[in-house]
């Protein structure tokens, strides 16, 4: 997997994060650094804790699916980036608690990571070095999280849509990718 192509995947799974961290700074409304830190902090361990649980899981896996192994990203990552799109139309206003404490922030880290599980998964398939791909995955979804925060606290929840939305297209369109250059249709 290329620098490009996991810059594109990190973007697109911290798009959740950062949705929440939308409306995190929205809920808390006057903000300060220790805030937005807190935030990026929770969403980019788990971030990057998540796809290296999927990838030890996926690794014991992998040399009886190899053969099939692009289908699996092509699927997992489609499924995980339509979600996203779906959810941005959502109209339902999003309540979120204002409080970053441990009960709040763990479900949310949580909740916006599952979906970096199954890439996690997708990179043993693709025998993508796992190290540095948690490391770039935490570490943008960290700034983006923090950035956030930030926004949400100036501008409300006006991105949070455009940020899923966004997000689940790059998904989808990196599942694509990962599918036609296996298949020998495409050759970056």
């Amino acid at each position: 997997m290329s620098f490009i192509e996991l810059g594109m995947l990190a973007v697109g799974l911290s798009m959740d994060a950062f949705a929440v961290a939308v409306c995190k700074g929205l809920s808390i409304g006057r903000i300060n650094s220790k805030h937005a830190l807190l935030v990026g902090l929770w969403f980019g361990a788990f971030q990057a804790l998540m796809p290296l649980m999927g990838y030890l899981l996926g690794s014991r896996f992998s040399a009886y699916i190899a053969a099939v192994d692009h289908w699996i990203a092509f699927v997992l990552l489609g499924l995980i980036g339509a979600n996203m799109v779906r959810e941005s139309f959502d109209k339902d206003p999003e309540h979120i608690n204002a409080s970053l404490g441990f009960f709040v922030m763990l479900p949310l880290a949580v909740a916006t990571s599952i979906d970096a599980l199954a890439v996690g998964v997708t990179f043993a398939f693709l025998n993508v070095a796992i190290g540095p791909a948690v490391v770039y995955i935490g570490c943008t979804t960290f700034l983006l999280s923090a950035l956030g925060v930030k926004i949400g606290s100036i501008f409300g929840t006006r991105y949070k849509q455009t940020a899923e939305l966004l997000g689940g297209i790059m998904l989808i369109l990196l599942g694509i990718k990962i599918l036609l250059e296996h298949l020998g249709i495409i050759g970056f």
